[in-house]
């Protein structure tokens, strides 16, 4: 055995080993989940799950009334809940909206997981991607409630409404994204009033578009499925229907 060359060095040992403990000890408790030795909360009681549009419409409403005065629940959270969703989901509303990083629909509507199914493309729009994942949902899941859900100070609308006025060319992708928006647009504004009245323009084209595909016009048809508009404000948080 090689001579320890300091006096001082099973202290040092000591403490190197107690320090690596310490360590290895936090390290599994990560791993494992494992937490500090007290009660686990309560977990809160199962909330009563939307079955019709009305309802989830109503349910909306109400969570974004909690974001919009900072009273949110973040329902949906618990390790009982987290568990249950290993074996399904049971999701009450399907909400199509921007990319925009500033509407994310879990958060403006304040609901949790398993609650909603959320699919986002820049303005909202449609493609063969897009539309198979809105049917799944329909079709598949059961959802009863689509929404639409547009955006103040929508990028991809205002790109859209400034490249049609200047007869610019928008690189590839998101010119495909603009021609995608441009029906929406409406000439009877100028300006940011043009772009703010596009935005709703753009909602009300594209949910009429949903509600007229024959899978989900069938559903509509027969009172399992609602497709609705709607717009969130940046400025005052609130969401409120269009169309």
């Amino acid at each position: 055995m090689i001579p320890d060359p300091t006096p001082h060095a099973p202290a040092r040992r000591s403490l190197i080993r107690t320090a690596l403990t310490g360590a290895a000890v936090l390290g599994a408790g990560l791993t494992a989940g494992a937490g500090p030795a007290t009660a686990a909360p309560a977990a809160p009681p199962a909330r009563k799950r939307p079955a019709t549009a009305e309802e989830a419409l109503r349910e909306l409403a109400a969570g974004n009334r909690r974001w919009r005065t900072f009273r949110e629940r973040h329902p949906d959270e618990s390790p009982a809940v987290r568990q249950s969703l290993t074996t399904g989901q049971h999701p009450f509303a399907l909400v199509l909206g921007c990319i925009d990083s500033r509407v994310p629909p879990e958060l403006v509507f304040d609901q949790g997981l398993g609650d909603l199914m959320t699919i986002r493309s820049a303005g909202q729009v449609l493609d063969e991607a897009v539309l198979g994942s809105l049917a799944y949902g329909v079709l598949e899941l059961g959802i009863p409630l689509l929404m639409v859900l547009g955006h103040q100070s929508c990028g991809a609308v205002r790109a859209t409404v400034e490249a049609d006025e200047s007869g610019a060319q928008l690189p590839n992708h998101i010119q495909y994204l603009a021609g995608q928006i441009r029906p929406a647009i409406d000439r009877t504004q100028e300006g940011d009033a043009r772009i703010d009245a596009t935005i709703d323009a753009n909602i009300r084209l594209i949910r009429a578009r949903l509600a007229a595909e024959p899978d989900l016009a069938a559903k509509v048809d027969s009172g399992a499925l609602a497709v609705v508009g709607a717009r969130y404000e940046l400025t005052t948080q609130r969401v409120h229907r269009i169309g």
